[in-house]
């Protein structure tokens, strides 16, 4: 897999701005799922090939260029949410409760009043 195009479109400064824009579009799911992939990525633990599986995935979300356009509505978005539950699946393994409370106070950040029972769906499936 060449992760070239997607290694220069993630940086964390490119992350933070774009998730910021689009904090109510994805929802709680997607966007704590994009956080504990992030988080993940961060833990020096984290091998080489589980922190590349987490660039290709957030470097594909960042790039402007989309299998589907995210501007379609509904639809935009499916192949993001597909792309990160992939992600997520692949390096589940590092996903320690660690990573699981950062994810969880940035969102609290961000969306006030997160429903926990949709987190707990999202780690059920780690």
């Amino acid at each position: 897999m060449n992760l070239s195009k997607y290694n220069k479109a993630f940086s964390e400064k490119a992350f933070w701005k774009k998730w910021q824009d689009y904090v109510k579009k994805l929802g709680t799911k997607a966007l704590y799922t994009l956080l504990l992939l992030f988080y993940a990525y961060k833990r020096k633990e984290t091998p080489y090939w589980a922190k590349s599986i987490v660039i290709g995935t957030i470097g594909y979300l960042l790039t402007p260029i989309d299998a589907i356009p995210d501007l379609t509505p509904i639809l935009g978005y499916t192949d993001d949410l597909g792309i990160l539950s992939f992600g997520l699946v692949t390096i589940a393994c590092y996903v320690n409760e660690e990573v699981r409370q950062s994810a969880r106070t940035k969102l609290g950040n961000w969306i006030h009043g997160v429903d926990e029972q949709e987190l707990q769906e999202v780690d059920a499936k780690l």
